[in-house]
């Protein structure tokens, strides 16, 4: 019908009776607004949005919504859900047709970009109108408040791989052996690669054949987290801040010693002691530790390391294996680390962790073919050269290290934790 008023406008134009084309706007307009009048009724449609009770960090996470027709009338709708405007969804819009007591189900991701609270904004249906002359738009009243989290998704997929064996999927390392010294669990068959040290020669006698022992890991150990949000903590890497990275590796070394059956504890600290869970044993002390992070801010103070481990001295003596998230990129800052956590060393075992910028080694890649470049190369360079320097001022004090880009951060910890446990250096 809207097509029919180009003609009408010229006739009524070379007939000098502009009236003819005004009152054809007008009737069009009078007969979309009957249609919309006529439109099917919304009333009776329900939805329902699922999904986590928490969404993960730079994950794309499954939006599920339910849509029920309860009402008389045939309803076919363009339908959008208003998600958070910073999130990224991996649909926005869908095309519903829902006869009378029928339901549908839709599914996207939303992949939100930073931790925080947020909320849906609501469900607009823009429900088609007889003879297709206008839609009419409605809004439904699903507003619903969304807490980002760090990336919770990760741990799920570590407890499936882990119970297929598949760990390695992850990049996490695990050697065949399942501990010396401990608690002797059972016997197999030898296989290649075995410890000789471990074959049961009175068993192997009885049986005909080499079989091995196999010892089971010692549990109640204690893992002790800590985490520096001071001003070395506000930097980013790939556009992400270095203590997102930092608290995604965490929340997979957490998962893991608890299902290993070890105690877990976390101090947070800055110029002071912010958060301290004292180690307890369970899946619970994972959830504890998921609420005491999701909402860690870097902050522009000095840290005070000595202080935090004081802190931490005169509230667990015990031996365990102590975490230490923070930054070093010179050897005054490696100096004054030693300082603070070296004398933990003594007690416990000591790993600092920092997390790598992979720009500062792409630079070095090409051969400079410009100024800037050559800048730029001499600056990496430069970089290199101090960190270097403050690893070995750390390393030669016993304490140990794990440096990591973002993406390999999560496996390299948790393999280095399997690694103590393997070797009962706990």
């Amino acid at each position: 019908m809207v097509g029919i008023g180009v003609p009408i406008a010229a006739i009524a134009a070379a007939a000098g009776s502009p009236m003819l084309g005004l009152v054809y706007d007008v009737l069009l307009l009078a007969v979309a607004y009957v249609t919309t009048r006529l439109a099917p009724s919304t009333e009776g449609l329900r939805l329902k949005r699922t999904f986590d009770s928490v969404l993960s960090v730079r994950a794309a996470n499954k939006i599920l919504l339910t849509v029920e027709n309860d009402g008389d009338e045939e309803v076919s709708a363009l339908l959008r859900d208003e998600a958070p405007p910073t999130f990224f969804a991996s649909k926005r819009e869908f095309r519903v047709l829902l006869k009378p007591g029928q339901a549908a189900e839709l599914v996207y991701h939303l992949t939100p970009p930073e931790r925080g609270a947020d909320a849906f904004r609501g469900t607009y249906l823009r429900v088609d109108c007889p003879l297709g002359l206008a839609v009419k738009e409605v809004k439904l009243p699903t507003e619903q408040p969304v807490r980002v989290y760090p990336n919770v998704l990760a741990l799920r997929e570590f407890d499936l791989l882990k119970q297929r064996g598949r760990l390695k999927d992850m990049g996490i390392r695990r050697s065949r052996a399942r501990g010396l010294g401990m608690e002797f669990e059972s016997l197999r068959e030898y296989g290649e690669g075995d410890d000789y040290r471990k074959i049961d020669w009175k068993a192997s006698a009885r049986r005909g054949k080499l079989v091995v022992k196999q010892y089971e890991q010692e549990r109640n150990q204690c893992v002790v987290i800590c985490i520096d949000i001071g001003r070395h903590m506000l930097s980013e890497v790939n556009g992400v801040r270095k203590l997102d990275h930092v608290l995604d590796a965490l929340l997979m070394l957490t998962n893991a010693a608890a299902l290993a059956g070890d105690f877990v504890g976390l101090l947070v600290y800055a110029d002071t002691v912010r958060r301290y869970i004292p180690p307890r044993k369970g899946r619970n002390q994972v959830g504890i530790v998921i609420e005491a992070i999701h909402d860690l801010i870097a902050e522009p103070v000095e840290s005070d390391s000595a202080g935090a481990f004081a802190y931490l001295a005169s509230r667990w003596n015990r031996r365990a294996l102590l975490v230490n998230f923070t930054d070093y990129e010179d050897e005054d800052r490696a100096r004054t680390l030693v300082q603070a956590f070296g004398p933990m060393a003594r007690r416990h075992i000591a790993l600092l962790v920092r997390v790598l910028d992979p720009r500062v080694n792409e630079v070095l890649v090409p051969l400079p073919e410009t100024l800037t470049q050559m800048y730029a190369q001499a600056a990496a360079t430069a970089i290199l050269e101090d960190r270097r320097s403050a690893g070995t001022v750390v390393s030669s004090s016993g304490i140990h290290t794990l440096d990591s880009e973002p993406q390999d951060l999560a496996a390299s910890l948790v393999s280095y934790y399997f690694l103590v446990k393997e070797r009962s250096l706990l």
